[in-house]
């Protein structure tokens, strides 16, 4: 047996062999480039729906939508509320073929909208389809209207609502797109909008992870829309469907809506923890455990887990707290940073209506509920000043230990 210095070294890899070499040849050549940069706001290519495999004749057919552009043309539609989200509401139906009116407060607003088919003050880069006018007179905008879109701010809903109610037609439908708590009387929209607008008219309400800002985009997302009536709330999935934005329905309004509110509540939380530079870690177990406060409320109030584990739930509590577009994750990030909230509040230019929202949450049973919903009126005392977001995690890290529930 030769001894290991008499043995032939192992000789080196090389690609002599011409199988060798074709086969090295073939995984050259089959590399993908690499991906070019894309211009500023602009999607990629397979995710923009007019440039995507199924033509919009192809899509109605294979999505099972019934909406014909016949139909879609001669139903007007009015979305009350020209900021971000109204305008994505308004530009998404007038792109499905139907003609929108955009009910707006400034004349300065309309006009540039009419002429230049541009929302000055709001996602002004994007343009606006030529079936979007705007108006500030109520009359005009509801005139022949067959659906009427909520897209103003909770706080103001209902003084909003009040001045347009004379111009409102008995039995329009109202689809509302705010989510929030009332301050003056802890209501919800699903109780406001009734309440002024009266009983005899359907509701629904839309909620889900839908920023303005890539609706516009034409980025896909898919959205809830919840109603006591389901052949209204299917009526509505065929009016705003598109290959870029899908419709579940639910008859959970009550779920929707509490979901809706709370989650900008966990938001303003999760910005905190970020703007204290705590980790990845801590915002996860923050999140988690104020969806757990927020599916206790939410089901004490009659709604179905179902609805808190879906798209208006977790879905849209995951966007508010993580996305780097959140309004209240953004509020949330400054006051972790030392910022006061009426210096955030005064340089933002958009409402965080979760700020509203968990101030609405003290009561005279605040001091009692906080042991059962400790994140919620955490945040609510910090907005408060009673407390700082340092000594917020502290309490929080403080509390005993119990079961997880």
């Amino acid at each position: 047996m030769p001894s290991p210095a008499q043995r032939r070294p192992r000789p080196a890899f090389t690609l002599a062999t011409p199988l060798a070499a074709v086969r090295h040849a073939r995984r050259a050549t089959s590399r993908r480039p690499p991906r070019c940069a894309l211009p500023p706001n602009r999607p990629p290519s397979h995710l923009r729906p007019s440039e995507g495999v199924y033509s919009e004749e192809d899509w109605l057919v294979r999505s099972r939508i019934r909406r014909s552009p016949q139909q879609a043309a001669q139903t007007k539609v009015v979305v009350c509320g020209g900021g971000s989200f109204g305008t994505a509401m308004a530009n998404l139906l007038a792109r499905n073929g139907y003609p929108v009116s955009l009910l707006v407060r400034k004349a300065w607003v309309s006009d540039e909208i009419n002429m230049e088919h541009r929302n000055p003050k709001y996602l002004s880069e994007y343009l606006l389809p030529d079936n979007l006018t705007a108006t500030t007179d109520p009359a005009a905008a509801f005139r022949d209207a067959k659906l009427c879109v909520h897209a103003v701010p909770v706080q103001v809903s209902r003084e909003f609502v009040t001045g347009i109610a004379p111009f409102v037609p008995p039995h329009l439908p109202v689809l509302c797109t705010s989510k929030g708590l009332e301050i003056s009387r802890l209501e919800l929209m699903c109780d406001l909008l009734p309440t002024i607008l009266g009983t005899e008219r359907k509701y629904a309400y839309l909620s889900g992870p839908s920023f303005a800002k890539e609706i516009i985009q034409g980025l896909p997302t898919a959205v809830v829309v919840a109603s006591a009536d389901h052949t209204f709330a299917n009526s509505l999935c065929d009016m705003l469907s598109s290959p870029s934005f899908m419709v579940f329905t639910s008859t959970d309004t009550v779920g929707l809506e509490v979901a809706g509110a709370i989650k900008n509540v966990i938001a303003i939380a999760a910005g905190m923890s970020d703007g204290l530079g705590l980790g990845t870690n801590s915002m996860a177990a923050l999140v988690t455990r104020g969806c757990s406060e927020m599916r206790r409320i939410a089901i004490a109030q009659g709604a179905s887990p179902v609805t808190l584990a879906g798209l208006s739930g977790v879905g849209d509590t995951f966007l508010t707290c993580f996305g780097p577009l959140s309004r209240n994750r953004t509020v949330g990030v400054r006051l972790g940073r030392g910022e006061k909230l009426e210096d955030i509040l005064s340089t933002s230019m958009q409402i965080a209506e979760g700020v509203a929202t968990a101030k609405a949450l003290n009561s005279p049973m605040a001091i009692r509920a906080s042991l059962k919903y400790p994140i919620l009126y955490g945040v609510a005392a910090i907005l408060d000043g009673k407390i700082t977001p340092r000594e917020g995690l502290h309490m929080l890290l403080a509390m005993p230990p119990r079961p997880e529930d």
